[in-house]
C-alpha cells in the first residue's frame, strides 16, 4: 500500500490514481502498453502524463486524449502523452513510473510538446 501512494498524483489537491488511467489507455484497441505518472506543474504542483507503446503507429496524441475524456472526470486525462517503444519496468514487470517522472522533469513540464520515438 506504501508504493501505491507514493505513486498517487496529487493535482491540485485531488489524489489521482495513476493505475485509473493506465486501465483506460490499455483499454484502447491500439494501445499496447501504457503508463501514467506524475510530473510537476506551477500552478497545481502536480499534474499527470503518460506514455505509450502504441499498437497501431497512427494513432495519435489528440486520438488518445478524446478517448481518456470519454471514459475519465476531465481532471483525471494526461496533459502528456508521448508515444515510447517500451515501458520501463522492474524485474516483477511492475511499471517505474519514477523513470517517467524523472525523464520529463528535466523538460519544462508546463509545455506541450509531444514526440514520437
Amino acid at each position: 500500500m506504501t508504493g501505491q501512494k507514493k505513486e498517487r498524483i496529487n493535482k491540485g489537491g485531488e489524489k489521482i490514481s495513476p493505475l485509473e488511467i493506465d486501465n483506460v489507455l490499455l483499454s484502447h484497441p491500439h494501445v499496447r502498453d501504457a503508463m501514467s505518472f506524475q510530473i510537476k506543474d506551477r500552478d497545481l504542483g502536480e499534474d499527470i502524463a503518460a506514455i505509450v507503446v502504441p499498437a497501431d503507429p497512427r494513432i495519435t496524441e489528440e486520438e488518445l486524449r478524446r478517448y481518456l475524456f470519454d471514459r475519465l472526470i476531465q481532471f483525471k486525462v494526461s496533459r502528456r502523452i508521448d508515444f515510447v517503444d517500451l515501458i520501463p519496468r522492474n524485474p516483477t514487470g511492475k511499471p517505474l513510473r519514477r523513470v517517467g517522472k524523472e525523464q520529463f522533469s528535466q523538460e519544462d513540464s508546463n509545455s506541450y510538446a509531444f514526440y514520437r520515438t
